[in-house]
């Protein structure tokens, strides 16, 4: 199974990375990265047949990628056979500063008016967000709560040997390692990522990590295809677990239908009483190495297996890793 080590690989420089500078922080400014919330869809992701006004009431429960959506397709065929107005002609109604873009509607970006009267095909900044910027940029706007000292993101879907998904407006679909890995294990220096393209199948060896000279396996939460890595572990492995659920994100991945993969992932209550659960389990295997106290009334310290080795690397990987 082909594999890219991170970091220390060779970059080549695509002539997408050679864009001018100046037009490309400009850009940047502009993306923002929406974790999907699925209370109250109806108010807070209205679908963009709605925000145009070609429809009067329909929520998006599809995560706005529209490219896969059946509402969408249907509408379309409607529009094709002249018996409904499409969203851009709605759009195009409006007053030129009302006509936002489709990138602002479905919450992927701040306010923005489009300039090509939505003809997205030949827009720039529309090729350039969603094939370079869109599945790059980390989410800085996370929600934690704390358990016993370990982070848990609210919002994610969690699978149970410690990695996370995040799915996002446009159906972008995110995975990282958490925060309570990134504490056990220590800081990584290295990943062993699969490459763009690769299928990545749920439950089984999807990816590598090296923690100093210390190998892990670790199993895939998700079915999908990948569609990109993240660039900062190329420089920076360790923001992995400095940022486990920003900008140490891992890869991200295509999947047809979003809505099924979450469908065995632990979210809310039940990832709490998941991670409580873990946390026991290390409590009670630190204590069988160094005693009754030392976990008594106090949070467990960053880097447990660097400062307790005796803990065993096997013994940690095969027991929250499952491999």
């Amino acid at each position: 199974m082909p594999h890219l080590w991170y970091p220390n690989c060779s970059y080549l420089c695509t002539h997408q990375q050679r864009i001018n500078l100046n037009r490309r922080t400009v850009m940047e400014r502009s993306a923002s990265r929406h974790v999907w919330k699925t209370e109250g869809q109806a108010k807070t992701h209205p679908c963009i047949w709605m925000q145009s006004g070609a429809v009067k009431k329909k929520s998006c429960t599809h995560y706005y990628a529209c490219n896969t959506c059946k509402y969408d397709q249907g509408m379309e065929k409607l529009v094709t056979a002249g018996k409904h107005i499409s969203w851009q002609d709605a759009m195009r109604l409006r007053n030129s500063t009302d006509r936002i873009c489709r990138h602002t509607m479905t919450q992927r970006t701040g306010t923005k008016i489009c300039p090509m009267n939505y003809n997205c095909s030949r827009c720039d900044f529309d090729q350039y967000f969603e094939d370079t910027l869109a599945p790059r940029t980390g989410n800085t706007g996370v929600d934690i709560r704390s358990i016993k000292g370990f982070d848990l993101a609210q919002d994610y879907y969690f699978h149970n040997r410690h990695t996370w998904v995040s799915i996002e407006s446009g159906g972008t679909i995110r995975v990282g390692m958490d925060d309570f890995s990134a504490k056990v294990f220590g800081a990584a220096n290295g990943f062993e990522l699969p490459l763009t393209g690769q299928e990545l199948n749920r439950d089984t060896i999807g990816f590598g990590m090296k923690v100093k000279d210390h190998l892990a396996d670790v199993v895939s939460p998700v079915n999908g295809i990948i569609t990109g890595v993240n660039p900062s572990l190329r420089h920076d492995a360790a923001v992995s677990s400095h940022d486990p659920y920003g900008n140490g994100w891992l890869f991200t991945v295509h999947h047809p239908d979003p809505e099924t993969i979450t469908e065995e992932l632990l979210k809310d209550e039940d990832s709490v009483q998941w991670l409580e659960q873990d946390i026991h389990s290390l409590e009670t295997m630190i204590e069988d190495v160094a005693g009754p106290m030392s976990t008594d009334g106090g949070f467990i310290q960053t880097d447990v297996y660097g400062n307790l080795p005796a803990l065993g690397w096997d013994n940690l990987t095969h027991r929250f890793l499952g491999t």
